[in-house]
């Protein structure tokens, strides 16, 4: 017998309402009837509605949903792979838009004045100023953090764009390790954390290797953290906190 136009509702997220309106300008109207006469839904009619639900989260108006749906040339595959460019085109936008706000905040909280553009190319992946607010978290007023606070507070345009590029590049090559399948303890790995706690050294505050295994973890404690090392690869926080781990015991031996 098909599905109530309750049922469908419920299924679709959609109100009641909106399926007897989908039904009375001929968009969706349900295959079946009941002996009493209420509307029963196939599951052929589920994948029309699916697909409507598609194009009208995309915007399209319902006249050119009715349209597309009812093109003759069409079929249930290419509505599917067109709807998947659309929806991918969209995400890209979305990800891009809140790159843009981000980097705006960050250049308006560190009073650097950039064009637009440069808003755009300075920071990149990494975020500078998670190091400095975790570290003043978790250790308060420290020499460490003063001393964070007076080597940042001099960086330039151009001293960002390095300093992204070069933390960049020790993400990255870890992540390269992670893709081979190298061992986190690995010798390689743990070079590459090495390398990762002497960039913080020169670059922002003196980080021990106790003070470098706490923010190892906090890669994969805090979920900001944690996001931008699973954006470049997925693993990839919890591989860096465990090569950052054996790098502070090779040297604690």
């Amino acid at each position: 017998m098909g599905y109530s136009v309750g049922q469908v509702a419920g299924f679709a997220g959609v109100t009641v309402r909106t399926l007897h309106h989908y039904d009375d300008i001929g968009l969706l109207a349900p295959s079946e009837r009941s002996h009493a006469g209420h509307r029963r839904y196939s599951d052929a009619d589920l994948d029309r509605l699916q697909q409507i639900l598609f194009y009208r989260e995309l915007g399209f108006p319902l006249d050119e949903v009715a349209v597309l749906l009812d093109d003759p040339d069409a079929n249930p595959q290419a509505h599917l792979r067109r709807q998947h460019e659309l929806l991918t085109a969209r995400i890209e936008k979305l990800r891009k838009m809140a790159a843009a706000v981000e980097h705006a905040m960050e250049a308006r909280k560190m009073g650097i004045d950039l064009t637009p553009e440069e808003k755009f190319e300075v920071f990149g992946d990494f975020d500078p100023d998670q190091y400095e607010d975790e570290v003043q978290q978790r250790w308060g007023d420290t020499d460490a953090y003063r001393e964070s606070q007076r080597r940042t507070a001099s960086c330039t345009k151009e001293d960002w764009k390095r300093l992204t590029r070069e933390m960049d590049a020790i993400h990255h090559r870890m992540a390269e390790l992670l893709d081979r399948g190298v061992p986190a303890d690995s010798e390689a790995a743990m070079d590459v954390a090495e390398e990762h706690r002497r960039f913080i050294c020169g670059g922002y505050y003196d980080c021990s290797h106790e003070m470098h295994a706490c923010l190892g973890q906090m890669y994969v404690d805090d979920p900001r953290f944690t996001a931008t090392y699973e954006n470049i690869r997925s693993g990839l926080a919890v591989y860096l906190r465990d090569a950052i781990k054996a790098n502070t015991a090779r040297h604690a031996a």
